[in-house]
C-alpha cells in the first residue's frame, strides 16, 4: 500500500430537541489509491454518479464506513467490491457537491 486515506464514520444522535446529530470518528489506513477505469466512468455517470477513485484497502481496516477523506478532499463511498480469496477490498469513491458525505 502506497499511500494514507482517512476513513470517517458517522453517528447520529437526537438532541433535546429531536433533531439528529452527526457526529464523526476518523481513522487512517494505508490504501492503494487508482483512477477509475473508462466502464467505471461511464456506468456511474449513467446512474448519476461522479465517480473518481478506487481505493484498495485490507478488509480488516474497512468497516463500512461512506466518507473517505483523501488529499483534504472528502469523497463519497457508493460501492465496495471484495473478490473471493483475497484480504483486499477495493472501495470506489465520488466527489459530491455541498457537504461531500
Amino acid at each position: 500500500m502506497d499511500d494514507v486515506i482517512t476513513l470517517i464514520s458517522r453517528t447520529f444522535t437526537k438532541d433535546d430537541y429531536g433533531i439528529d446529530t452527526a457526529t464523526e470518528k476518523e481513522r487512517d489506513v494505508f490504501a492503494k489509491v487508482e483512477s477509475i477505469t473508462r466502464a467505471e466512468f461511464f456506468d456511474g455517470g449513467r446512474n448519476g454518479l461522479n465517480p473518481e477513485f478506487k481505493f484498495i484497502v485490507f478488509a480488516g481496516d474497512y468497516s463500512g464506513e461512506v466518507v473517505v477523506s483523501y488529499k483534504s478532499k472528502r469523497y463519497s463511498i457508493y460501492r465496495s467490491y471484495q473478490t473471493s480469496g483475497s484480504d483486499y477490498i477495493e472501495l470506489y469513491a465520488e466527489r459530491k457537491g455541498g457537504t461531500n458525505g
